[in-house]
């Protein structure tokens, strides 16, 4: 198992299949992009699955979850997709995307293997969506979660993040378009993880806000009336239900007791925290012809220097060096 010092088991896996993107997202990277990382240093399809192989058979992950940057420009996702599909025991097998490239692929993902998507969309309005992403793909996004839907990648799960003076108004019209079409939408406090560093808790769209915003027009209810666990997101029942949806509120409601995750960067390193300072170098022990069980060992090795909290609560608190396009969601 993937065992830390605080009793908690990582079953979750984040991969990272590149740190590239094709938006410009103001909360996330700046207008002229990033210094993408050498091709040289991204692990290969096979370097990949040999990974997630040894996390599912050695060391008990049940989840995996391909993010990016924006996994889609990666060329091979569908096969990597597919061969990890084939692993026993099968993993469960998700994607967080922009949606941009869903339309054209979204039914060759589902017969690969995979089991469902996470579509980044911050506003229903083109115009806004321009502003924040610097990029005119709305009606591609919106094509992308369509194609999603018919291809059977349910439930089809939209993420929104709100920032103040541009998009946060929209909570209630989001959630009112997410039931109509049959999504469940999810709100993230933005994080301080933008390549700029200029996040400030201050403009921060806090849970409470967006909660408050939605009451205006629904009632929630929390969903089971119980603690969410290792879950992301609380939930909540919308107007008795069936709908539903979510925060994540990872500033002003740190789920860390709990956490069940471990990542893996597009150039081979595990973070045992989204906002951890420090890395353990796979790719390296990969590359000069370690075993699978000495590649376990260094990820338990990894996994037990985990901290018992994200640290945002301090007020010495430091961003991490790379940016969420570079360590993936």
């Amino acid at each position: 198992m993937l065992l830390d010092t605080y009793g908690r088991v990582a079953t979750d896996l984040r991969v990272s299949l590149t740190d590239r993107c094709n938006l410009r997202c103001t909360y996330c990277m700046p207008e002229e992009g990033l210094a993408w990382l050498a091709r040289p240093d991204v692990l290969t399809d096979d370097e990949i699955v040999r990974l997630v192989r040894i996390a599912v058979t050695e060391l008990g992950v049940t989840d995996v979850r391909f993010t990016g940057g924006e996994p889609l420009v990666r060329p091979g996702v569908t096969g990597i997709v597919e061969r990890c599909a084939a692993l026993v025991p099968r993993p469960r097998l998700s994607l967080t995307t922009n949606g941009i490239g869903l339309g054209r692929t979204a039914a060759g993902l589902r017969a690969a293997g995979l089991d469902r998507v996470n579509v980044s969309l911050d506003t229903l309005r083109p115009e806004v969506f321009r502003t924040l992403t610097r990029r005119d793909r709305h009606a591609d996004v919106l094509a992308g979660l369509a194609a999603a839907a018919a291809a059977g990648l349910a439930p089809v799960k939209v993420n929104a993040v709100l920032m103040r003076g541009v998009n946060d108004t929209e909570a209630p019209d989001l959630l009112r378009w997410a039931l109509d079409e049959g999504y469940e939408l999810r709100f993230i406090e933005q994080m301080p993880l933008d390549a700029q560093h200029g996040w400030q808790r201050a403009g921060m769209v806090t849970a409470e806000e967006i909660l408050a915003a939605l009451r205006t027009r629904f009632d929630l209810v929390p969903e089971g009336g119980t603690a969410r666990g290792s879950a992301p997101a609380e939930r909540w029942v919308v107007d008795g239900g069936p709908g539903r949806v979510g925060v994540i509120a990872s500033v002003t409601r740190p789920f860390c007791r709990a956490c069940d995750r471990t990542r893996l960067t597009a150039d081979g390193q595990v973070r045992n925290c989204l906002f951890a300072r420090e890395e353990s170098d796979l790719r390296g022990a990969l590359r000069a012809g370690a075993s699978d069980a000495q590649l376990a060992e260094l990820w338990r090795t990894a996994m037990r220097g985990k901290k018992a909290g994200s640290g945002l609560d301090d007020p010495e608190f430091l961003q991490p060096d790379r940016p969420m396009s570079a360590i993936g969601g």
